[in-house]
Formats: C-alpha cells, structure tokens, sequence
C-alpha cells in the first residue's frame, strides 16, 4: 500500500526525497553507467549502457543493461541506419522505432535487463564518405536526420507518430548521440579524442545542430550523448553552452546527459583541457553531464568536492535527472508485469509481424543504382541457372552492419537467390574481399558456365567505430568480366538486417519494386584529397575547397543525394495554393543588406504570426507510367535564384513516400512555412531570409516563388 501511494506522487517529489537520503559515496556511486545497488534504501543496480541502433542489441565485451541468456535469445535485427534512411518513410522508421522500444520492454519484462536506456539514434550528419561510421546514421541531410530522430525517438519511447501523447511514462528511453560536430574517429594520426572542430556558427546553425533540435523538441528525447572531440576548443562534454544554455535551456531538453565512454578522462589525460583529473569532474558536472560511461566520476568526485572545486548540489542536480528517467521508466514501481507495458510478453521479440517489418525495411531501402538494357528484373521462369560470386554472399554477419544483436533468423543473398533458382551454384571467389586475381579462376568457370552472374561485392569490415573507412571497397573484379560485358546492373544492399538476402532477391526476380533512393552523395575518387579534419560545409573557389554535401558540394557525383531508379517511370506536376508572391513586411519592417546587397530580415523580426499566417500548401502530382506497382519516395527541394555567398545549390524541404499501382496517379501535399524552408543561417548563425526568388523542385519540375518585405 505505501508502494502504490508513493508512485502517485510526482516523480519530482519522490526523485527529490530519494536524493535527500543518499551519503555523498552514495550519491558519487550512481554517477556512472554501471550503478550498484544501495540495499538500505531498496535501489537496484542499474546499467545505463545498452544499445538499440537497428534493433536490440549487446556488445559482447562490456556490461551492459541488456541479456540474451535466459527464454529471449534473439531480437529482430532491422536494416543498418543508411539503409533504411534510404526509405524515406518517416512512418516506417517510427515503426522500427516502435518494435525497439516493445522488445526491449518484452525483454526487461522476462528479467534479461538491468537497464532500459538506449543509447541511439546516431544522428550525426554522414558529411564524408570516410567515415566508418556513416552506416549508423540517416546520411548527409539536415532534414532527414531529424525526421529520422523524431520517428525513432517516438517510436522506442511509446509516443505516438505524431508526437504528444507521451505523458511521464516511458516504454525506453532513447539517447541521440553524439552531440555534437561529432563524424571523424581516426584520420592520418588525428584521433576523436584530440580533436578539435571548427565549425563555423553558420554551419552549426544549419548543418550540425538541427538534428539535435528536432530531437529534443519534436522527439522528446529523454537521452543526449556528448561526445569526445572538442568544438572551437571546448570539449562538448564541459561545454555549459552546449549542454545547459543550448540543449536545457534554449531547446527545453528534459532529460538525462551521458558522456561517451571516457569522454570525462580524456579531457584531462588527452586534450589536457583540464589541469587535474577533479578539475574534469567539476567542469563536466557543472557544465551539464550527469553520467559519465567509465570510472572517472567515481574515482575523483569526492576528491573534487573536497578540493572545493565542484559543490555537491551539482551532484544533486545529476542525480536528479538521472533517477527521474529511471523512475520514467518504472522502475521503482513495484512488479514490472503490473507496470503499463507490463503485457509485453516474450513472444513478442521476434514476432512475425516484427519480422515482416524487417523484410519491409530491407526491401524499402535497397537502392538499384544501374540497369543498363533494363537487364532487371530477371525472369523467374527463363533464368535456368545462376552463379553467385564473393565471400559475403554467403556472410550473414555481414548484413548487420555494427551494434547489432542476435538476429531472430538471418537469410543471405545466396539463400534468397537459392530459393528462387534451384540450379545456383556459389564461390566466393576470394577468401576474404581485397584478395589476388589468381584466386577467382574456378569462380570465373562458375560464371561463364551460368546463364546468369549475380556478384556480391563490397565489405564492412572497415565500415566501423574507432577508424576510418577505405573509399573504395575491394571486389573479385575479374568474374565480372566472364562473358567479356561489363556490369549491366548494380544495387545498394549493404547492411541490409536479418531479411536482407530475401528482399534482395525478391528485388532480383521481380517480386518486389525498388524504390530507394540515395541518403548521401556519392563522390568520386578524387576527393580523397580534401580533408577530413576540414569540417567546413560551404565551398571555398580560391582555394579549391569544394564544399561538402548535395547542399553545397559543386564538384563532380557519382551518384547524387537523392538518386534512384525503379522498375517504374514516376513522373510529377507541382502546383500550389499560393500566390507565387509572399508578402513578409513586419510592422518593424527593419532591413539590412548582405555583401551581395540582397536585402534580408531577421526571421525573428518577422514573427511567428506573420510567419504562421504565411504558411502555404505545395501539391504534387505522381503517375507511374509502368507495370509494376512501387513505393516511390517523393523529395521536394528549394533553390534559391542567386547562388553563391554561402547559399546552398538546393536543400531538401519535404519527403513522402506513396504506393501506387501500374498507371495508378496520385496527390500529395506538403505543408510549407516561408519561415522554417525558405530561410537560411548567416554568418552569426540567426537565421534570415532574403528578398528575391526562389524555386520548389520535385524531378524536373519547378514552381516560382517570390519574397517580398
């Protein structure tokens, strides 16, 4: 009875009467990501440290909050992050979201969980295609990542898709990492843990930082990682700007800060920031963090609060917000069976309807790059036999990408290739990817003696946390050219999750329409010569810099962001309910002009009202013109009329996706503020819009719009 009064009162009381009965050993013990039990005060040990990237998962080499050793030993493993970006659903990654959130719950339920705080989303902008960890993230677009987080956030915390009906009470807790200007891990002696960002305030207002936005306040995101490098010589971790006046403050983050894993000591015992290891406890404490993954906290806090350097109610103040998510999550409230997601049952991880959705995913996000001849799809009835060649054909470890867990059931592309075509015989060619031609002379017999040549090429074995990623994976180049052709189709599948070989060869044979499109720009070899370290976006003409992204990159693509193709033709008609004219005179009517004399206002001295009564509907037409129903992802950009100056060539301001049948035609509208989408940040990083045109484009489609002060 005293249990069921105490879980009535507000979350706030009880966090504060818990704190006031803790020693100050006690308190310093919860201060890190594996928290002992305090027996005399009924508080049980908890891990904060587990992951959920694609799916539920556990590494191996360290404690973490979640276990497959008891009736649950396997989790649905949906598609790597790139992959399923390249959906463009924001609906299907909230329902990815929804089945994390759901077997975790399932999983804490059966008694495998010591911890229910997830760290992910990564959503970190993938701005070069070195980084390893890429994969993990939605890609290079601003947009993207955060409708990315938003979805996910929700989903895993049990609100809805729309957002607001979340309440206290948590299903998980999501985590967005790594805030923030957080993409290089190794790069030519430069390492995460001394490296120091510059980033211009005009690229953090556009670039880097509204991920984390859209996090917070559209997401509710109970969770922020800081991360290890430094931006503009402060080390996120100490950063009171960053944490507390930016994130807690400005943004209304409510919630919990986690360091990564010994972020707090390398900003003594690596960038030297702080004099003394106390001097690194109190600067992140007072900055805003509240646990520190790693043993720093607990092994110099006392120490710091003797010194006189960090008060206790800066302890406190961590404690606070860290039992609050705990107490979130209920688990302080009694029997877990009894709690609102208390019906979540073990058969529940790794259900049919979840491992549906890991087919849907796979099968959304698989891009087909190149179709010469259309040679795809292939004829289930006239291809007799089939050779498949390479060493991760046959790989199932290979479609998970990093940061997984046990998959429920893992089919590889030989396996769904099989299925379909009874007379299919494999050789991997090469022990592993990078190998010698003189090791693919049986594969190259295999090709020439198959009607048809199926390679699967590539690697993830670089694509990892701590180094960087070669540009260019290795393939047995020399099977491709057993019929002396070139390869006449091509297809983005990598880190494709559990179902990925069945929904690559459902693509193969017709049975399922690709529609994914590209999350990131595709560059070419040469630029490898730009810096990593360089973390500039907009391009620089006289130096040779080329910028970076589809936003601001005028080099050469291989692939755009963006791209491509379908076994339908799409196309597009754009109309929509305004007047090509936008009248934004506030009453203040303050002006100023820009080197290039283009007179520009401050959006907040436009308004929020006029900003609100300003808002417009864009609608767009789609017809498929095949013979094959698809899901085609619809992108609406906008450019500007003047480039140059720090505009970007084009920005992403809407996506959606539609299902349409052969020939089927259909509408769609997009809600558009002139405010939010057709405004950029200046050099202080505020945000202005200009005088002048501007064009929303969907393929070859384009539509004036013109703002007036």
């Amino acid at each position: 009875m005293r249990l069921q009064k105490l879980t009535k009162l507000p979350i706030s009381q009880r966090v504060e009467d818990l704190v006031s009965r803790l020693t100050l050993d006690e308190k310093i013990s919860q201060l890190v990501d594996t928290a002992p039990a305090i027996p005399r005060l009924g508080i049980p040990a908890y891990e904060w440290w587990s992951e959920a990237l694609h799916g539920v998962a556990v590494q191996t080499t360290v404690r973490q909050g979640i276990r497959f050793n008891g009736t649950i030993r396997f989790a649905t493993s949906f598609p790597q992050v790139i992959l399923t970006a390249a959906s463009f659903d924001a609906h299907l990654w909230y329902r990815i979201g929804q089945v994390i959130g759901k077997e975790a719950r399932g999983i804490y339920n059966a008694g495998q969980a010591t911890g229910m705080t997830f760290w992910a989303p990564n959503i970190n902008i993938f701005r070069d295609p070195r980084w390893g960890r890429g994969q993990e993230t939605p890609g290079e677009d601003p947009l993207v990542t955060g409708k990315y987080a938003v979805s996910y956030v929700r989903g895993v915390q049990g609100d809805s898709f729309e957002g607001g009906t979340l309440g206290e009470q948590l299903q998980a807790s999501a985590c967005c990492k790594h805030f923030t200007a957080y993409d290089l891990d190794n790069w030519k002696g430069m390492n995460r843990f001394i490296f120091d960002a510059q980033v211009t305030l005009q690229d953090l207002a556009d670039t880097y930082q509204p991920p984390f936005q859209s996090c917070i306040q559209e997401g509710k995101a109970s969770g922020i990682m800081c991360a290890y490098n430094r931006v503009n010589g402060v080390p996120n971790c100490a950063d009171y700007n960053l944490l507390s006046k930016k994130a807690r403050g400005q943004w209304g983050f409510y919630g919990y800060i986690t360091s990564d894993c010994d972020a707090v000591s390398i900003i003594h015992d690596d960038q030297g920031y702080a004099k003394s290891p106390e001097d690194a406890v109190a600067d992140v404490l007072k900055a805003g963090m509240d646990v520190n993954c790693g043993d720093y906290l607990k092994n110099y806090t006392k120490s710091a609060v003797k010194k006189k350097i960090l008060p206790e109610s800066e302890i406190d103040r961590a404690l606070h917000n860290l039992f609050s998510i705990r107490m979130r999550l209920g688990l302080f409230n009694g029997n877990p069976t009894k709690q609102p997601y208390g019906n979540i049952a073990p058969n529940q991880v790794c259900s049919r309807e979840h491992q549906a959705l890991a087919l849907q995913a796979a099968q959304d996000g698989i891009v087909l790059l190149k179709n010469s001849d259309r040679l795809l799809p292939l004829s289930k009835l006239g291809t007799k036999s089939l050779a498949v060649i390479g060493p991760n054909a046959n790989n199932s470890t290979i479609l998970l990408g990093n940061y997984f867990g046990p998959p429920c059931k893992t089919v590889t592309p030989l396996q769904g290739l099989q299925n379909y075509i009874k007379n299919t015989r494999y050789h991997p060619g090469c022990s592993r990817v990078a190998c010698s031609s003189a090791s693919t002379n049986q594969a190259v017999k295999i090709a020439k003696g198959a009607d048809q040549v199926i390679l699967v090429m590539g690697t993830g074995s670089n694509s990892r946390e701590g180094g960087p990623r070669s540009f260019e994976p290795a393939a047995p180049r020399e099977a491709a050219g057993a019929d002396n052709c070139c390869i006449k189709s091509c297809k983005k599948t990598s880190c494709s999750g559990e179902a990925g070989g069945t929904a690559l060869a459902q693509i193969i044979f017709g049975d399922h329409n690709p529609g994914g499109r590209l999350p990131m720009t595709w560059y070419p070899q040469d630029f490898t010569k730009v810096p990593m370290t360089d973390m500039r976006m907009r391009p620089q003409p006289s130096s040779g810099y080329p910028g970076r992204t589809y936003r601001f990159y005028n080099g050469k693509k291989v692939f755009e962001f963006g791209y491509g193709l379908s076994y339908s033709n799409y196309s597009y008609e754009l109309a929509s309910d305004t007047q090509n004219k936008l009248h934004l005179r506030a009453s203040s009517n303050q002006l100023a002009n820009n080197s290039n004399t283009t007179r520009q206002k401050l959006i907040s001295d436009i308004g929020k009202e006029l900003c609100e009564k300003n808002k417009f509907t864009v609608t767009v037409g789609v017809k498929n013109h095949g013979e094959m129903a698809g899901k085609h992802p619809v992108l609406l950009f906008v450019r500007q009329a003047k480039v140059g100056n720090g505009r970007p060539i084009k920005k992403l301001v809407g996506f959606q996706t539609v299902n349409l049948n052969a020939g089927e035609n259909a509408e769609i509208e997009y809600e558009l503020s002139p405010c939010e989408h057709l405004s950029s940040p200046d050099d202080r990083g505020l945000m202005v819009m200009e005088e002048g045109s501007q064009f929303l484009i969907v393929g070859d489609k384009e539509y004036p719009i013109t703002i007036i002060f």
